[in-house]
C-alpha cells in the first residue's frame, strides 16, 4: 500500500528543508566576504569631532564609522560607543579618538563568511570593519550584510511570508 498523499508532501518538505539547510551552510561556510554586499566605509580621523562623526553616519545612514589614520584602521566609532560612552556626558565637541574602539577585530575581504559571522558572534559586534590585503579599509560588514546575504539565498520563501504570522503558508510554496 502507497503512502497518503499529505505523508508524501510532509516527507518532500522534510527532504526540502533539509536542502535549504545544507544550501544556507555550505555557502556560508564557502562565500567569502567580498561576496556580501557590503557598503564602502565611512572613515574619519581620531580628531573628527564625534558630531561630525554622527552626522556622518546618520547621513549614510550606517550604525559606525571606521578611525583611520594615513588609510589604515586604528579604531571604530558604533553607535554603542556613543551611546555607552556619551550618555551623561553629551560632549559632541570631543574627538571621536577618545571614544572609539581602539583596534577592532577585522575581517579579511577574502575570509569567509562564517568566519566573520563568527567573530561577530563571539565578540558580540554588529560591525565589523573589511580590510583589503594591504591592511587597508574596504567596507564594513553589518549584521544586515548577512542577513541580506542569507535572503538572496532564498528570495522566493523569504520574500512570500505572509505579513501576518497567523497566515502562514503550510508549505514552503503556498497551500
Amino acid at each position: 500500500m502507497g503512502i497518503a498523499a499529505s505523508e508524501f508532501e510532509d516527507a518532500y518538505e522534510d527532504v526540502e528543508a533539509e536542502e535549504d539547510v545544507e544550501k544556507i551552510c555550505c555557502t556560508i561556510l564557502t562565500e567569502p566576504i567580498r561576496g556580501l554586499e557590503f557598503r564602502d566605509p565611512i572613515c574619519v580621523r581620531p580628531e573628527t569631532v564625534v558630531r561630525d562623526a554622527t552626522t556622518a553616519m546618520n547621513d549614510a545612514r550606517v550604525g559606525c564609522v571606521l578611525v583611520t589614520e594615513d588609510n589604515r584602521l586604528v579604531g571604530i566609532l558604533t553607535e554603542r560607543d556613543i551611546l555607552k560612552k556619551l550618555v551623561g556626558q553629551l560632549d559632541l565637541d570631543g574627538p571621536v579618538g577618545e571614544i572609539m574602539t581602539p583596534d577592532p577585530e577585522t575581517v579579511g575581504i577574502d575570509d569567509g563568511i562564517a568566519y566573520a559571522l563568527n567573530k561577530m558572534h563571539i565578540g558580540g559586534y554588529r560591525h565589523i570593519p573589511v580590510l583589503d590585503r594591504q591592511g587597508r579599509p574596504v567596507g564594513v560588514v553589518s549584521m544586515r550584510d548577512v542577513v541580506r546575504f542569507i535572503v538572496s539565498l532564498f528570495p522566493a520563501a523569504v520574500l512570500n511570508v505572509p505579513p501576518e504570522p497567523g497566515l502562514a503558508a503550510r508549505g514552503l510554496h503556498g497551500g
